[in-house]
């Protein structure tokens, strides 16, 4: 399932962390890739391992976390391995697919996220593409909001040729592995909410409920 959330990051925080990240020091990006994705990858990374990038990846981390869709959409285990990117004139990232484990703990990436930090007005091109079967689609979202789509697609980020790029990307280990049940329990948590705000407590808003309890009983590691 691939969704966007806007509004994730409020005004006053864009600001905060662009103003942060105006004097922040960035490294190469293919640090951070697998050896294929070495092949690919041309942006920039935050340094790891500074205390800007602690400070910012537990303030981004505690925001995702408040929020509502994405809890019940994506139900997270752990937010994990965030990178603020700057993708300058020229950069890019070709076609690849997440690595399947992250970082020392070996962490799952079951759901990998797209947070857009600056306005889409201030850089041409540097577009998220995502690809299916048969077709492909770009993202460019404005500030403040995030695209959330499988870690197992291919994906790319097409060059930017004006302006600059920046975004935080994030990976989930989920609680329910399988991206369908997690769909279906996003289908009933939805229409349960929708039941509960209209018509209140009733008979079938507890039937739901109890099948949306048993299920992650059933499917939640």
């Amino acid at each position: 399932m691939i969704f966007s959330i806007p509004d994730v990051l409020t005004a006053e925080q864009l600001n905060s962390i662009q103003t942060r990240l105006e004097k922040a020091e960035f490294v190469e990006g293919k640090l951070t890739a697998g050896w294929h994705a070495k092949l690919v990858k041309n942006n920039q990374q935050l340094k790891s391992g500074s205390s800007l990038l602690k400070e910012l990846k537990t303030e981004v981390e505690q925001v995702i976390k408040q929020n509502l869709l994405f809890q019940t959409a994506v139900r997270p285990r752990r937010i994990h391995s965030l990178l603020f990117s700057r993708y300058e004139e020229g950069m890019s990232y070709g076609t690849h697919t997440d690595n399947a484990l992250m970082g020392s703990r070996l962490l799952r990436s079951d759901v990998s996220f797209t947070l857009f930090l600056n306005s889409p007005d201030e850089y041409e091109g540097g577009e998220l593409v995502i690809e299916s079967a048969d077709d492909e689609k770009a993202y460019k979202l404005e500030a403040g909001a995030m695209i959330v789509y499988p870690s197992s697609t291919l994906h790319r980020v097409d060059t930017v040729t004006k302006g600059t790029r920046l975004v935080v990307v994030g990976w989930v280990q989920s609680l329910v592995r399988d991206a369908s049940q997690r769909e279906i329990l996003f289908d009933l948590d939805t229409a349960r909410r929708a039941m509960f705000a209209r018509e209140g407590k009733t008979p079938e808003f507890d039937l739901i409920s109890k099948s949306v309890a048993n299920l992650l009983r059933k499917w939640a590691e």
